[in-house]
């Protein structure tokens, strides 16, 4: 079904044959890109606009307010790196699971690398400003980890199963600490515009994977 975009109610009209979406689809990679480097309360909607070449007055005509905008930002920017995760995971290439996670991991460290570390995960972000945040975001950012952890619990399970990792591993416990330590080592390595965090959290992460 096409999605229609929403009515006209100011700013300067498109320019002939300027595809609305792609100007709504601008707007939301810039916001992913700002809110990963900068987050939330301190992106300005004039910096986002500025980067895009549109007028104030144009935002809302594709968003109600910075807090939709920064509602919808978090939905996709989840359903993004689920995708990613999945992609990984899924991986049939790789019959080792725990080499499916590697890959997943290898890939986020790269994204990092190729933004010289200026750039985290923007729900980590999000998540260490809640108390500036509109209440509602608390329950998105949430839902979200609560996401990722479950995948990889599942692939955790599907490397238990194959003997991969110790039978008496708390996978769903491994997979909530696979989020809160990679979550520190994201911002460690952006504070310190190095790997060095990353590679830190993820040797220690598959050492435990395999005491008895």
């Amino acid at each position: 079904m096409e999605i229609q975009p929403l009515p006209r109610r100011r700013g300067r009209p498109p320019r002939q044959g300027e595809p609305r979406q792609d100007t709504r689809e601008q707007l939301l990679r810039a916001g992913v890109a700002s809110l990963t480097e900068k987050g939330f309360v301190a992106t300005g909607i004039d910096e986002v606009l500025r980067s895009v070449g549109v007028p104030k007055g144009s935002f809302y005509h594709y968003f109600a307010s910075k807090e939709a905008f920064g509602a919808e930002l978090i939905d996709r920017y989840g359903a993004y790196f689920a995708k990613k995760l999945e992609r990984h995971l899924a991986d049939e290439t790789l019959p080792a699971h725990l080499d499916r996670l590697r890959a997943f991991i290898a890939d986020a460290q790269a994204g990092m690398a190729r933004h010289d570390y200026r750039r985290g995960c923007l729900i980590g972000n999000l998540g260490q400003e809640t108390g500036a945040l509109p209440a509602a975001y608390s329950n998105r950012l949430n839902a979200v980890f609560a996401d990722w952890q479950a995948r990889v619990a599942a692939c955790l399970k599907r490397a238990q199963a194959n003997g991969e990792i110790a039978a008496q591993v708390d996978c769903e416990r491994q997979a909530a600490f696979f989020w809160i330590g990679w979550e520190g080592a994201v911002l460690r390595a952006k504070l310190e515009r190095r790997p060095r965090p990353l590679e830190i959290f993820v040797e220690a992460f598959f050492a435990g994977l395999q005491q008895r």
